[in-house]
């Protein structure tokens, strides 16, 4: 049969007589696993999708990329913060100096008191706070990726100008730290941005939780390479050294990621359409000034999230900004020792956030629990192992006992992480930045408050006066645990729920040809079926309509593995082809 003399240009489907298929043919006929695509083809918003590649890079899905740039972006993150940990022991330390004549003097370079150090690690956070909750705004205004990208560079940048700073004394450096922390505080409520459009539903826990697991590497990193930086090079080059590394980062971070998958050049079709299908944003897209804020700060969940990260990072800076002076002052370790074991608990809590996202995940997917189940049991349990071991630390003299008390305070808390911090997506997706920013924002008080705390508690550098310190730390988790275990939920809440659906691309980016192109392809295929008596239900293949109506019933071992569209019934799919019609 001829083509007709009108067919549109640019439709995806050639004559029954022609022996070359289009490239676009090509592209579609994989999709629908038909026959495999050797070129590229144009996707209707204009950019180039090639198939799934053969190579081990190009068989890497897109989003898994994503997440692992957030993870190296977030090692950034942390190795930025606490880098000044490590550097200011040194900074203060009394150092030796062997004269001529033999005889030994030991200098003090800054004469800085615990009360003014505990000023100095704080002030970073006075800029962190502010820009919590303006960071969830923009990011939902404007996306993630500069958010994110641009808080690490600019972070970076200040970072090299900090010895300058220190020089000009403690108050010139604490202003550069509250530039600082504006700058980085807009990380992690930017990040949810990301995930809002690149995370499934069924896989938002292993991707969140591998990006943030970045944030404990990089202290593991951090607090060893900062110890043998200031011990053998001078406490300057670590300045130098994770400055120019947080610039290294932004340059592939601003290469490689997009805010959405509809916007990445090189995603494949497979992946692409795989993420529509499964990307439900309950709710609708945030418009401006449709927050409900009335019934978000009156939400019981909303408050258990608030709380539990609270708690969590109560724990997580006391250690993090006073773990180093604890073990020189109490166990009279050096920097090189001090650093390495500052970083144990890090890497511990790395691997349990990694672990503890997978397993949420995996639990979900089976139905075996809940996904308020999922997000309780994670993060209780988190704050009463840690309540727990923070007690345990107060109550032993030995060096060996407490930091493998330390070790599992600190590292078990990677449970909560796949409790709280994804917890926004689930009770308000569209909303999420915001919650982020506003959680963030409560929680970044204790990176204010606990390291002044510190400084007037542990004034004799005796152990009795730490202990106070691990006490408080054990109730802070106990009460997180109790308000979590009674007020969370990971349902979708009724203020979230809106009339504007969120589609990634939806059925306007298609042009009428490309439509007409799709419904002659299933016309063909019905065809081919009926004369050969196939009609097996798992043979059948979703519709254009289908990529695009984000309302579809799937199921979720269905979405699971990667390109694999959810299937249909055989009568649906002839209702979804006669609707298009």
């Amino acid at each position: 049969m001829a083509e007709p003399a009108d067919k549109p240009e640019g439709s995806l489907t050639e004559s029954p007589d022609a022996t070359e298929e289009s490239p676009e043919e090509m592209e579609m006929n994989e999709i629908f696993q038909e026959k495999p695509a050797s070129s590229h083809a144009i996707h209707p918003d204009g950019n180039e999708r090639p198939p799934i590649s053969h190579s081990v890079f190009g068989k890497i899905p897109k989003r898994y990329i994503v997440a692992f740039m957030a993870f190296l972006g977030f090692c950034n993150v942390y190795m930025l913060r606490v880098n000044l940990s490590v550097a200011i022991v040194a900074m203060v330390s009394n150092m030796s100096m062997e004269h001529e004549d033999g005889t030994v003097t030991y200098i003090q370079e800054f004469y800085w008191d615990s009360k003014l150090q505990g000023m100095v690690l704080g002030s970073f956070f006075y800029g962190y706070i502010v820009t919590q909750i303006p960071g969830g705004w923009l990011a939902t205004k404007f996306g993630g990726k500069v958010l994110f990208g641009g808080g690490i560079a600019m972070t970076a940048l200040l970072t090299l100008f900090t010895p300058l700073a220190i020089r000009g004394g403690a108050y010139t450096l604490m202003g550069v730290r509250i530039v600082e922390g504006l700058f980085e505080g807009v990380t992690y409520p930017s990040i949810h941005a990301i995930w809002k459009n690149w995370a499934p539903p069924l896989e938002r826990s292993q991707l969140a939780t591998a990006a943030f697991s970045g944030s404990y590497v990089g202290t593991f990193l951090c607090l060893p390479i900062c110890g043998v930086l200031a011990e053998h090079v001078g406490w300057p080059s670590i300045f130098y050294v994770f400055g120019a590394l947080g610039l290294v980062w932004f340059v592939g971070w601003w290469f490689i990621v997009t805010d959405s998958p509809a916007t990445h050049s090189t995603i494949s079709y497979q992946e692409l359409e795989y993420i529509r299908q499964t990307i439900i944003v309950e709710g609708g897209v945030a418009k401006e000034g449709a927050v409900p804020w009335k019934k978000v700060l009156t939400s019981g969940p909303v408050w258990a999230i608030l709380v539990a990260h609270f708690c969590e990072n109560w724990g997580f800076y006391t250690m993090l900004t006073s773990l180093p002076l604890f073990l020189q002052q109490i166990f009279h370790y050096d920097l090189d020792e001090d650093g390495v074991l500052s970083a144990v608990p890090y890497l511990v809590m790395a691997v349990v956030v990694m672990g503890s996202g997978q397993l949420a995940d995996f639990l979900r997917q089976r139905q075996l629990l809940s996904t308020t189940a999922v997000r309780k049991i994670f993060n209780c349990t988190a704050f009463v192992i840690q309540a727990i071991f923070m007690t345990a630390v107060a109550f032993t003299q030995d060096a060996v006992a407490a930091i493998s008390c330390l070790t599992v305070a600190i590292g078990v808390g990677g449970l909560a992480w796949s409790g709280f911090s994804v917890n926004h997506l689930d009770i308000a997706p569209q909303y999420a930045s915001l919650l982020m920013g506003v959680s963030n924002c409560i929680a970044t008080i204790p990176g204010i408050v606990s390291p002044s705390v510190v400084g007037q508690l542990v004034q004799q550098k005796l152990a009795t006066e730490w202990e106070m310190v691990f006490f408080i730390a054990a109730g802070v988790y106990l009460f997180g645990a109790i308000i979590y275990a009674v007020f969370a939920s990971g349902e979708l809440q009724p203020w979230a729920e809106g009339s504007v659906q969120y589609v990634l691309c939806s059925d306007e980016d298609y042009s009428e040809a490309d439509k007409e192109g799709m419904i002659q392809d299933e016309e063909e295929e019905e065809d081919v079926r009926r004369e050969t008596g196939d009609g097996k239900e798992d043979d059948k293949e979703t519709s254009d309509s289908d990529f695009v109506n984000l309302e579809n019933e799937t199921d979720p071992e269905d979405m699971v593995e990667y390109g694999t569209a959810p299937k249909m019934t055989e009568e649906e799919a002839n209702q979804s082809s006669e609707e298009e019609i």
